[in-house]
């Protein structure tokens, strides 16, 4: 479970109400009603519960079950800060029907996991419980609804459970605290002005959390936990009739509430004047800055084909200013290391603003601001073009017709999110097909009038905040607010340029290469794939599949990688690697190279690996010959340019100049370099010197050796894929790559990492906060079942370790294990414990998770574990076999890892045969040489 706060969501479907004729063109009436999709089945009860039902097929024998509670934070009174968010922890510890405990046992034992699947967050104005549920068991699907009810109205509150939850929920806290924490307190009430709003973080306050009273809790739940202040959503794989007689018997008999309290909403006051705030912290570890031009009506509902519309023109200024944004990150000097704008909500879901956002530099805060104020006055000044229109239209309506085409085979844990939405804020949800045909039929007639008028009525200088937050220094000078003050007049009279909007190129490929061809063709009936021998040497593996309409995947490896580098070599390139492809190809910069790709779902990432180099990518069907050609062109043409190089460096240079201030980073630094003790390639966080030492130069040259000789190459490509002209893409832009018919591999390292009994405490921060890390590694030979058994190994031990930490000693929020066996580049096992905790309680829960393991050791695991790991990893599998993403992944490593993978479906039989002896084998192999323990403490 999580309480969260939305800093930046990017919500565009928040704003005022503009004014369009009555008929356009097309005899539309804007004032008609927008539609709701009419595959979504909405009902109220007569207690005033609503209900969202959709039958959704993917994944198959799954139903996505969501209670969502129009209720948050915002809703507490001041003896219940932090009791929104307590409650839905509650919730997961005694019900009617679920005694403590019997609820995350149940639901694990049909493979439904604590904290991956089973969840709940909490807002300011909501609260939402997550449960998948399988659909194909009649029992399972009773017990799922009766969860779902005992949520909404038999939580137990017992006394002593509460008091156990406190631990658990101080924990959470504690997590949240640090550098960016103090600083929210200090701005939040400038951003949220005389609202209720700045006093409710869901989180609540520490001291209410220890002290808080049972009655208060139990109030809160009785006065918003009632029927007309809840929605029952239900999507998946079932008949919407079945799932409608399950929520009418389960939720028509909770009883509504007597002369219940008003649900009111809260909003945020206008105020003329601009408030500034500029917040530093020691261990800060960016620098930021941010602009809220806030509305000054409150949001409005959106139902009319006019606010739809008007929705349509706020996506396209979005898409817009962001490519201007991103044109600026990519310069050579860039004034941010990122930047955003968009209009959308502020944490008060009431209040709507326009809000521009960077990352900067430590001594570029007043340069970051400036360039947001700049851009967004250059936009008032002189608009948009009518290109930048053109290819913002294209882009949204690529996206939008991708998701039209894929509807079908959406999986029903992205559909549930529009209509907790619908029910909690009036999102209109038309249905992906309406939005799809009204975008085609609209988005030609939107002009740049209408897009260009929208800055007008977002720059204000009353509403309007400005924060800026970032680490405290003594050699940075702070930046004050007369500085700021004195930016906002310049703004008023700088001479702005008009932006340039340059002629694009249509074509990738100056010229279409001279074909290869296909010298033999192998087909695996059993995985159902075919590889293609090509005749410069090359492996093409591909699978057709259905489970997406619209998507192919790409994946491509060759061995070698920076494990042929001498360590010089490596030293000198390895931070450079990462900015090669920033120079784009063929002599098409970064920025270019973007716009000519307008309107097309298209992506290809090159990159030089420790033991390969390869490609990931994917696409649109309809845009698969774009795939090829960035691909044939990454080998073959990638630009050498220093000033795009140098855009990189400085924006890497930004990031990392402060990392090492936050101590949750410091102590993975110096974890990393304890167990990498005498490697001398280890590079952990670098430092902006490090940055300044990368060697362009030679690292643009090994990346030309490494990508020289395409013949070592397997390729891999899983999806909806049309086999003619796949193979003629394969013929034309792949077997013509150059081969010098080599065969490479990589090259094993001397060097070990750190193994046996060791500790490293770390010392960092001034928060009571500490982490624990025990890792067992060493050497080891591969083998496909005992890295089974030390998988599950993990996921056991996680179990235990939260029966064990959180729930009976409740001394950590979140705990987990994982065991790994891997292959390349020699057989290497490692097992780690995490978690976070109090300094207090370090020592005994460190020991009390060693207990655990060593009561595996001793005893083995118990059938009851094993059965819930077991049910687990066969529905997780299940649903992977219908999944693009894990075929191209599972051809791949195959053949990376010399693997065989020809019993894939006998998936259920293999897992099945595992037992508590192999388990009880691999702990006592592996767990029982010592281990290394790596401690972070707060300094003293």
């Amino acid at each position: 479970m999580k309480a969260y706060s939305h800093l930046l969501t990017v919500l565009f479907l928040t704003s005022s109400l503009i004014l369009f004729a009555q008929k356009s063109s097309n005899n539309i009436s804007w004032n008609d009603k927008i539609p709701t999709d009419e595959n979504v089945k909405i009902g109220t009860l007569s207690n005033g519960l609503t209900y969202y039902i959709k039958n959704n097929e993917k994944p198959k024998d799954k139903v996505e079950l969501r209670l969502v509670v129009n209720v948050g934070s915002i809703l507490e009174d001041e003896d219940q800060l932090g009791l929104a968010h307590f409650m839905e922890h509650m919730n997961f510890n005694g019900t009617k029907h679920f005694k403590k405990n019997d609820l995350v046992d149940y639901l694990q034992s049909i493979g439904v996991k604590f904290g991956a699947d089973l969840n709940a967050y909490t807002g300011f104005d909501q609260t939402v419980y997550i449960l998948p549920i399988p659909s194909d068991d009649p029992e399972k699907l009773d017990k799922g609804f009766q969860i779902i009810e005992d949520w909404a109205h038999n939580a137990l509150l017992e006394e002593e459970e509460i008091d156990k939850e406190r631990g658990v929920v101080l924990e959470e806290y504690r997590l949240g605290k640090g550098a960016d924490e103090r600083m929210l307190h200090k701005y939040l009430p400038k951003v949220l002005y005389n609202s209720k709003y700045a006093s409710r973080l869901p989180i609540g306050t520490k001291e209410n959390l220890e002290n808080f009273d049972y009655s208060s809790l139990k109030r809160f739940y009785k006065d918003w936990y009632r029927p007309d202040l809840m929605a029952v959503i239900a999507v998946g794989d079932l008949d919407v009739n079945t799932l409608e007689e399950k929520i009418k018997s389960h939720f028509e008999g909770i009883p509504t509430t007597p002369n219940p309290r008003p649900r009111e909403l809260f909003y945020l006051p206008n105020h003329k004047e601009t408030f500034i705030a500029i917040e530093s912290d020691k261990e800060a570890a960016f620098s930021r800055v941010q602009i809220l031009f806030k509305d000054d009506n409150n949001v409005e509902k959106k139902e009319s084909l006019s606010d739809y519309k008007h929705m349509m023109i706020q996506s396209l200024f979005t898409q817009m200013i962001n490519n201007r944004l991103d044109e600026l990150r990519n310069s050579e000097n860039p004034p941010f290391v990122y930047g955003v704008s968009y209009h959308g909500n502020t944490w008060a879901k009431t209040k709507a603003a326009y809000q521009s956002f960077a990352v900067t530099s430590e001594t570029g805060q007043l340069d970051g601001l400036k360039a947001l104020l700049k851009e967004n006055e250059r936009v008032r000044k002189y608009g948009f073009y009518e290109g930048e229109l053109n290819r913002a239209k294209a882009d949204i309506l690529a996206r939008l017709e991708k998701a039209e085409k894929d509807k079908d085979k959406t999986k029903s844990g992205k559909i549930v999110g529009e209509y907790i939405r619908h029910f909690l804020n009036d999102e209109p949800i038309p249905g992906i097909t309406w939005e799809y045909n009204f975008h085609k039929t609209n988005l030609p007639s939107i002009t740049l009038d209408d897009v260009n008028n929208l800055i007008k009525s977002y720059l204000k200088e009353e509403n309007r905040v400005i924060v800026l937050t970032g680490p405290d220094k003594e050699d940075i000078p702070k930046v004050s607010e007369n500085e700021i003050n004195n930016l906002l007049d310049t703004i008023k009279t700088l001479n702005i340029e008009p932006y340039e909007d340059k002629d694009i190129p249509t074509s990738l490929i100056s010229k279409t290469p001279t074909k290869g061809t296909i010298i033999k063709t192998t087909i695996n009936e059993t995985l159902k794939t075919t590889k293609l021998t090509l005749s410069n040497g090359a492996k093409v593996t591909f699978k057709k599949t259905d489970f997406k309409n619209d998507e192919i995947l790409f994946r491509a490896f060759s061995f070698g990688g920076t494990s042929l580098y001498d360590n010089d070599t490596f030293l000198s390139t390895t931070l450079a690697n990462r900015g090669l492809t920033e120079a784009g190809v063929n002599g098409f910069d970064k920025i270019t190279l973007g716009k000519m790709l307008s309107g097309k779902i298209v992506k290809v990432s090159p990159s030089i690996n420790t033991y390969s180099e390869g490609f990931s990518g994917s696409a649109s069907p309809k845009n698969l010959e774009e795939l090829f050609q960035l691909t044939h062109l990454y080998f073959t043409a990638l630009n050498k340019d220093e000033k795009a190089y140098n855009s990189f460096i400085n924006k890497q240079k930004s990031i990392y100049a402060n990392v090492l201030s936050n101590p949750q980073y410091y102590f993975q630094n110096e974890m990393g370099k304890f167990l990498n003790t005498g490697n001398p390639r280890y590079v952990g966080f670098p430092s902006p010197e490090d940055f300044d030492h990368a060697n362009y130069d030679l690292a643009f040259e090994k990346y030309q050796e490494r990508f020289a000789d395409a013949g070592n190459f397997n390729f891999y490509f899983v999806g909806n894929i049309d086999e003619e002209k796949f193979i003629n893409y394969c013929e034309t832009y792949l077997a013509s790559l150059p081969s010098k018919n080599n065969k490479e591999t990589y090259k094993v390292p001397p060097y070990r990492p750190l193994t046996g009994n060791h500790t490293k405490i770390v010392k960092k921060g001034k928060d009571p906060k500490s982490s624990v890390r025990i890792i067992y590694q060493g050497e080891t030979a591969y083998n496909k079942d005992e890295a089974h058994a030390f998988m599950s190994l993990g996921e056991i031990l996680t179990i235990k370790l939260i029966e064990k930490l959180r729930e009976e000693e409740s001394g950590v929020y979140g705990v987990g294990a994982k065991g790994r066996i891997q292959k390349i580049p020699y057989g290497w096992y490692n097992f780690s414990i995490g978690f976070p905790c109090g300094p207090e309680n370090v020592d005994k829960l460190k020991a009390l998770a060693i207990k655990e393991i060593e009561t595996i050791i001793k005893n083995g695991p118990t059938d009851k574990d094993l059965v819930k790991v077991k049910e687990g990893q066969i529905l997780k599998k299940k649903q992977q076999l219908k999944e693009n993403k894990f075929w191209i992944n599972l051809l791949k490593n195959a053949d990376y890892n010399d693997k065989d993978i020809s019993d894939i479906f006998n998936y259920e039989k293999n897992i099945n045969a595992l037992t508590k002896e192999n388990i009880q084998e691999v702990a006592k192999k592996y767990l029982t040489g010592g281990y290394i323990s790596c401690i972070h403490n707060p300094e003293e």
